[in-house]
């Protein structure tokens, strides 16, 4: 893929959080990386999103340092980095605000597979990361981010579960591109609004069965897949 290609698909996906309503005023971004060529293209700082365009994008190093673009990166880019290095079969890496995603985050609530709907996105409960301890906060607040997230999957696949809520935060979701890393993004926060609905009837986040989970998320995602058009 060109590094045009690659701005133009993440350039598209940040226009997506402003118009789908998941990132509200500036308040997210995404990213999408060229693994051969070590770099990735990420939302320019506060730039609004239907003011978006491919030349806007800044395309950074792992390191992010910039290797093109004008404009300051967006200010979470170090946390994308970190991801990018711990998670190396992802493409995207999308963080937003949404308001439900959020509400979880700031309760300190993880979230169970609670129905099918989780299930053919989520292979399991999405995890809560830890509170940042105040040295962080004040010396590395970024990347620190991004390491409490590879924490919390010392033991989970983030291929299965592509997807975190950050304590006192917010979400970040990813996948093997910057697309799908959106809609990850877009089905977290729609079960996260289904878990708050079921907390507000007084009923407790209890997980669906393990087979049933296993079921819905090997007919989308096993070696056996049957959904969608081969």
């Amino acid at each position: 893929m060109s590094l045009q290609k690659l701005k133009q698909d993440v350039c598209e996906a940040n226009r997506l959080l402003g118009s789908s309503g998941l990132a509200p005023l500036t308040w997210g971004n995404a990213s999408g990386i060229d693994r051969e060529r070590g770099v990735f293209a990420i939302k320019p700082s506060g730039v609004a999103y239907d003011a978006l365009e491919s030349d806007h994008i800044v395309v950074l190093d792992l390191d992010c340092n910039v290797v093109e673009g004008s404009l300051n990166p967006s200010s979470d880019s170090p946390t994308h980095a970190v991801l990018y290095k711990a998670f190396p079969d992802i493409g995207g890496v999308v963080h937003t605000h949404s308001k439900n995603a959020t509400a979880l985050c700031q309760m300190g609530v993880a979230l169970p597979c609670l129905g099918t709907t989780h299930a053919d996105s989520f292979a399991g409960t999405v995890p809560l990361a830890r509170v940042l301890t105040p040295d962080e906060v004040q010396n590395r607040y970024v990347e620190a981010t991004g390491d409490a997230i590879v924490e919390a999957f010392a033991e989970l696949d983030p291929l299965a579960i592509p997807g975190v809520l950050v304590h006192h935060h917010a979400p970040f979701a990813w996948g093997p591109d910057v697309q799908k890393a959106f809609e990850n993004a877009l089905v977290l926060d729609i079960c996260a609004e289904m878990a708050l609905a079921q907390l507000a009837a007084g009923r407790t986040l209890d997980p669906i069965p393990a087979h049933l989970s296993a079921f819905h998320w090997n007919r989308k995602h096993g070696s056996n897949a049957t959904y969608g058009q081969r």
